[in-house]
């Protein structure tokens, strides 16, 4: 399922804002041909054995086993990745590319930077679910420094400023278009049928972070100072827009529109979901409930608030939300070593992010083995316009070295950039893995 995480809006909007681009999904003979030469490839490495053996390390690293350090990596400028053509896309319309680009990107990333990744000999067709969203769409000044780059920055217009305001919260209304995923389903199957497993599914996570959604109708700035000025304004929002999001939950569930997660698909800000710890006794495969998933929540704006008014005002409200799932990962790109108290109150926690920010050594003694400790290395070293491969293994060493008597995962992710130099995350792909071998 590892080509989910490349299009899938994680439950902001719904698949069908994607699959609403195509014309159509057939596939002409040439398309057919180049699709099904990378899904041969696909298919080759998914046979290799070490991919089982992944698989037990990711389920022993996800059950708080004593295992080394896994590396994963995701969020990757793949518009300076390209080399020899090998991301060059060569099919002729938007569905082909839609399935052309998952498989390159697959077979690159095995080829030249796998670390502890998967593949597998399937390919997901997701269900096409329409999700109408929350009645307010973010309003933006866009800046951008790389027009090939799909990361730029934006200044949010508030549209919530006072509690006449926060009427325009919708509840999202869900609905499934059965006939266009069968349509998509039947062309998937005719390209790879007998090379891959194509398998229907359901939504197979949710990025639950409502100050994510927030600080786009607000300002960053004015929201946390509100925390002091208006928190009476703020509760309100944020028990509104919390009750508009278990809303959809209830509606994904009921509909039979989920599909569990613990397996090759990625788990909040973190790793891989594989365990065998959910689904539970009760579980129907046909009809899968959030209790049989991983769930996660973020309040990444909360970075300098309190260990009191993060619980108050983000994870009062985040419970409501996680305690409906069989385990969970908590945070993103917040600092959360001098938070794990009020984090112990989360329902069937498992994995909590520790991000660029934080003290390691805080974190790892607040953390121990209670949970995995999400490791996420910054990816401002291939900025630098002199790269130091001894540098990066030294530094990796000595954070791990801190990290000892930790169930440790190492996320490479938020990669802004490379400087067009591909190699250089090759390079730290090769080094993290010798590294966490050789311990």
């Amino acid at each position: 399922m590892e080509e989910l995480a490349d299009y899938y809006p994680y439950g902001k909007t719904g698949f069908a804002d994607t699959i609403r681009k195509f014309d159509n999904f057939e596939i002409s003979n040439h398309d057919k041909k180049i699709l099904r030469q990378l899904a041969h490839k696909k298919a080759t490495i998914a046979e290799m054995p070490i991919n089982q053996e992944k698989i037990k390390l990711w389920k022993d690293l996800n059950s708080l086993k004593t295992a080394r350090p896994l590396v994963w990596m995701n969020e990757i400028p793949w518009h300076e990745m390209n080399i020899n053509d090998e991301l060059t896309l060569k099919t002729t319309t938007e569905f082909s590319r839609f399935l052309e680009i998952r498989l390159r990107r697959t077979n690159y990333q095995w080829k030249h930077m796998k670390v502890d990744m998967i593949v597998e000999p399937t390919l997901p067709c997701y269900l096409v679910v329409d999700d109408s969203g929350f009645g307010i769409s973010e309003q933006v000044k866009v800046s951008t420094t790389d027009k090939t780059s799909d990361i730029y920055s934006r200044d949010f217009i508030p549209q919530i400023e006072n509690e006449d305001d926060i009427e325009k919260i919708k509840n999202p209304v869900i609905s499934y278009d059965k006939k266009a995923t069968e349509e998509m389903f039947f062309c998937m199957k005719d390209v790879f049928g007998g090379i891959l497993d194509v398998e229907k599914k359901g939504v197979p996570g949710f990025w639950f972070a409502p100050w994510d959604e927030l600080v786009r109708w607000w300002d960053p700035e004015k929201v946390l100072a509100d925390l002091i000025l208006k928190p009476d304004l703020v509760h309100k929002t944020m028990g509104r827009l919390t009750d508009a999001y278990i809303v959809r939950l209830d509606q994904y569930e009921k509909l039979n529109l989920l599909s569990q997660n613990n397996c090759n698909y990625r788990i909040g800000s973190g790793g891989l979901g594989y365990t065998d710890e959910i689904p539970v006794t009760g579980y129907d495969p046909k009809h899968i409930k959030t209790s049989d998933m991983w769930g996660c929540a973020a309040a990444q704006i909360f970075s300098q608030v309190s260990p009191k008014m993060h619980e108050e005002f983000a994870l009062q409200y985040e419970i409501k939300w996680l305690k409906r799932f069989g385990l969970n990962y908590y945070g993103c790109c917040e600092p959360l070593d001098k938070k794990i108290e009020i984090l112990k109150k989360i329902p069937n926690l498992r994995k909590i992010s520790m991000s660029p920010w934080v003290n390691l050594e805080v974190g790892a003694v607040n953390i121990g083995k209670d949970y995995v400790f999400s490791y996420k290395p910054s990816p401002s070293i291939f900025t630098d316009d002199f790269w130091n491969p001894e540098s990066v293994r030294i530094n990796l060493k000595k954070d791990l070295k801190k990290l000892e008597g930790c169930i440790v995962e190492i996320i490479m992710k938020d990669i802004s950039t490379l400087n067009y130099k591909p190699q250089r995350l090759w390079e730290w792909a090769k080094i993290a893995m010798e590294v966490v071998e050789g311990i």
